[in-house]
């Protein structure tokens, strides 16, 4: 077996500012694990160094638009066709993809303890939990909102998913991504996209993990347009972290799994897929660390809109409207003045999945815990709790530090259906819409 990190990999046209990682989002990224590796003046030349194949993974159609087209270009040991036998369908457990109509449960605000690790051996491949999906797989649009929880690494398996991107939102226990392009090591309060097609496995550096996974089916997931805020803040293209070219010459057999139309299928290799030597282009996995994300608020008074949150947006076909928005609430200061500072009662026509990855949120101090989550979907009222109602419409509005929080939410324009595993659950917060009880009557017309 041969593993190569090169951490002198060449890096063009980009700095590495990380060891292993090159810097900077949607840039078309060069890098090899070995010198020469990456052709010069074309993509494919008649013959490539080192014996190597080289082969296209578009990430669009061919056709798309500048802006939007994503492809790479690998150099590998064996095309990826040699990565493909007979495929055999296999259970796919807890994993749904939408549409999914399992479970007719009635419309309501819901809201889960956060999901213990169980004791049984599970990989990604075995821990994963689908509680919500949204719009069409097949069509490519709308999403699905699982957690994971894995115990164990994947050894001689690998993994890629042809229905979606997935983006992982990492709460408990450090994760290495094994990928195509190269390692990403990853902790709670970073995230971790891969692209639709990337094959990849999970390992656990330091023992049992727990998180959040958005499927997205439509479109990449981008930085979203600043508007009016200009140029600067909210994620900021330098802190994505995209790793350099790293292989595996390894002849040992392997399970290479596949997510294709909702179901789970499965192949036997006699070696490994993680065999890209060197690449070029914009389509590759990356990291992000949500603490490096710079908010912006009111200064005077009112409550911006929550989009001011927003750190990535997988576009659809409507202008302004997102299939999905990757969301967050961190740390940040409190300081307008004659202002209910907590987010505001709302309905919505987009549908909300929030987690919460440490700390307390603002708007509901009780019964949501890091690990937990909660769905408000399309056009149910939801808001703070009478606690944060009073704590914030009573308290002296000095300017303070919300700390040591995170919290993030899944916004898509689709209803969110929820799966039987996540009506029957334990976790299922039965008494979640009390939280709102105690908002009492307060109006008086005798006093304006």
């Amino acid at each position: 077996m041969n593993i190569n990190t090169n951490p002198d990999a060449i890096i063009r046209n980009t700095v590495s500012v990380t060891p292993g990682y090159m810097s900077g989002f949607g840039n078309s990224f060069e890098t090899e694990a070995l010198p020469g590796a990456l052709p010069m003046g074309r993509n494919s030349p008649q013959q490539c160094a080192y014996g190597l194949y080289a082969e296209q993974l578009s990430g669009s159609p061919f056709t798309a638009p500048r802006g939007s087209n994503e492809r790479s270009w690998l150099y590998r040991i064996r095309p990826s066709v040699r990565h493909s036998g007979r495929f055999e369908k296999i259970d796919g457990k807890l994993w749904r993809t939408a549409p999914c109509h399992e479970d007719d449960m009635p419309i309501a605000q819901l809201r889960w303890d956060p999901s213990p690790i169980p004791s049984e051996k599970l990989t990604f491949i075995d821990g994963i939990r689908t509680m919500t999906t949204a719009g069409d797989a097949g069509s490519q649009a709308g999403m699905a909102a699982h957690i994971y929880l894995i115990n164990s690494s994947m050894v001689d398996q690998n993994f890629y998913n042809a229905d979606g991107e997935m983006m992982f939102v990492l709460q408990q226990g450090k994760l290495l991504f094994v990928t195509e392009f190269g390692r990403i090591d990853a902790e709670p309060g970073e995230i971790v996209v891969i692209p639709r097609g990337v094959k990849f496995r999970v390992e656990l550096p330091e023992g049992p993990a727990r998180g959040y996974l958005c499927e997205n089916y439509g479109g990449a997931f981008t930085l979203p347009e600043r508007g009016p805020i200009g140029a600067n803040c909210l994620a900021n293209g330098r802190d994505f972290l995209t790793p350099v070219a790293s292989y595996e010459d390894k002849d040992t057999p392997t399970d290479l799994f596949v997510k294709w139309g909702g179901a789970l299928y499965v192949t036997k290799l006699p070696h490994s897929p993680m065999d890209v030597v060197a690449w070029h282009g914009n389509y590759a996995p990356y990291k992000y660390d949500l603490r490096t994300f710079s908010p912006i608020g009111a200064i005077g008074f009112d409550h911006p809109d929550p989009s001011i949150f927003t750190v990535l947006t997988s576009p659809s076909e409507t202008p302004g409207t997102a299939n999905i928005d990757f969301v967050i609430f961190p740390e940040r200061w409190a300081v307008a003045e004659n202002t209910f500072r907590p987010p505001w009662y709302h309905m919505n026509i987009m549908s909300e999945f929030m987690g919460l990855i440490y700390g307390v949120y603002d708007a509901k101090p009780q019964g949501f815990t890091p690990g937990g989550f909660s769905l408000h979907n399309m056009m149910l009222p939801h808001g703070p709790d009478r606690e944060a109602f009073h704590h914030a419409s009573n308290g002296e509005l000095t300017p303070v530090k919300l700390t040591g929080t995170m919290a993030f939410m899944f916004e898509t324009r689709f209803p969110q259906r929820v799966t039987h595993h996540a009506a029957t659950t334990a976790t299922l917060q039965s008494d979640y819409a009390d939280c709102w009880n105690g908002l009492e009557k307060r109006f008086d017309p005798s006093q304006p």
